[in-house]
């Protein structure tokens, strides 16, 4: 058996695509191994897939959560840092830490990458975190090579965004947290890879 038709590249339609495009991978490996056209939002109606998701999401968010301060050459914990609050308690009005960072798992095993938008005051202390949805984000660079982030957006799932249209956001008001990936700032998603390749069966 060959290194082809042993992980399923026999075909023209399982042949890897990769392109690296406005600071997006793209991966155009047309359908999965069952046949099904599959996306990320399509992956978690399998059984299997909303289980690992909701389990690992839950597990995440229910761990303990505190704001440290390095001192003589240790660390202790800060209760008092106006961080701690946001993290700990409540990022924003709209809902608990547990269901933020339950939201921001979930969008992490899902998409491979998770973001929220930082809410500052005039003083650029940090207000509030809200999450954003990581298929709705693109990461690009200016001809500095400095970061930023262009959200579009149709609906109304953000209360702090008035426009519609591609909403653009300087690097240091996204907090991005990226998984696996090719370059260390985009991660790829683990779900469709699973989904792709078989390890995760289609119903």
């Amino acid at each position: 058996m060959g290194i082809k038709s042993l992980f399923g590249f026999g075909q023209a339609r399982d042949k890897p695509i990769r392109n690296y495009s406005n600071g997006e991978y793209s991966f155009n490996f047309g359908r999965s191994t069952s046949g099904k056209s599959v996306n990320e939002m399509t992956a978690m109606q399998t059984t299997a897939v909303y289980a690992c998701v909701r389990i690992l999401s839950e597990a995440i968010a229910s761990l303990p959560i505190h704001v440290y301060r390095y001192k003589d050459g240790g660390k202790e914990m800060v209760c008092d840092h106006p961080l701690y609050t946001l993290l700990h308690d409540e990022p924003n009005p709209e809902m608990t830490s547990f269901v933020f960072r339950e939201t921001l798992m979930s969008h992490l095993l899902i998409w491979g990458n998770a973001y929220a938008q930082i809410i500052r005051n005039g003083k650029g202390e940090v207000l509030s975190l809200y999450p954003l949805l990581p298929n709705k984000m693109s990461v690009e660079r200016d001809r500095n090579g400095v970061l930023y982030y262009v959200y579009s957006r149709y609906t109304d799932e953000n209360p702090n965004m008035k426009k519609m249209g591609d909403i653009t956001l300087r690097q240091e008001d996204v907090l991005h947290i990226p998984g696996l990936g090719f370059d260390g700032l985009i991660g790829y998603s683990p779900t469709m890879s699973s989904m792709l390749y078989g390890l995760v069966p289609l119903m």
